[in-house]
C-alpha cells in the first residue's frame, strides 16, 4: 500500500484527502480542512492520486449536496485506544444530531471524561466523515472545532436541512 492524497473543492474551502492506495481503493487516514492548525508537511501526504479517492470524493459530494446522509468507506484513523474509542462514538451520531462532550464520556463509561473526550475529538483526523462537528457544549453551545465555528455551523445547518448552509462559506 501506498500513502497518497488528493485534494477537492468543497462549499467549506478546499478538503485534503489522504490514505493508504492500493489498485485504485483507499482507506482514509485524514480528511483536512485548510487552516493554519492543519498544515501538512509532503511527508504527511504521499503521493498524489485522485483516482484513488474516486468513493470519498463522490460520498463527499453527495454528503454537501444533502444527499448522503452514511457514508461507506474504509476508514484508517491513526491514533491511541482513547481516540479510536471516542471516534467510534462520534461515527454512531445520528446525521442531523448532536451530542455533548459528557454525553459521550458517559457512553464511554466515565461522565469524568469530557475533557478527555474534547482532546480525542480535536485530534480527530477524519473531518466530516468521522462526524466531530456534531460534538457540542453542555449547554447547546458551538464549541471549539478545529475548521473553525463557521464551518462547524456550516455542516450542522446542512446536516438540519434549514438552507443556512446554502451558500459556499469560502
Amino acid at each position: 500500500m501506498t500513502l497518497s492524497h488528493t485534494i477537492i473543492d468543497s462549499p467549506i474551502d478546499a478538503l485534503t484527502l489522504v490514505g493508504e492506495a492500493e489498485r485504485g481503493r483507499v482507506a482514509l487516514r485524514a480528511v483536512w480542512m485548510r487552516s493554519p492548525r492543519h498544515v501538512q508537511d509532503a511527508a504527511e501526504l504521499g503521493v498524489r492520486d485522485d483516482d484513488a479517492f474516486a468513493a470519498p470524493i463522490e460520498q463527499l459530494n453527495e454528503y454537501f449536496a444533502g444527499e448522503r446522509t452514511q457514508f461507506d468507506l474504509t476508514l484508517d484513523a491513526q491514533g491511541n485506544d482513547f481516540q479510536k474509542r471516542v471516534w467510534v462514538q462520534l461515527l454512531a451520531i445520528p446525521y442531523g444530531q448532536t451530542r455533548s462532550y459528557g454525553q459521550l464520556a458517559a457512553d464511554l463509561g466515565d461522565p469524568n471524561l469530557s475533557r478527555a473526550v474534547g482532546s480525542a475529538n480535536g485530534r480527530n483526523p477524519i473531518s466530516i466523515i468521522v462526524p466531530c462537528h456534531r460534538v457540542i457544549g453542555a449547554d447547546g453551545s458551538l464549541t471549539g472545532y478545529g475548521g473553525g465555528i463557521e464551518r462547524k455551523r456550516f455542516l450542522l445547518a446542512l446536516e438540519r436541512g434549514d438552507g443556512a448552509a446554502d451558500d459556499q462559506l469560502f
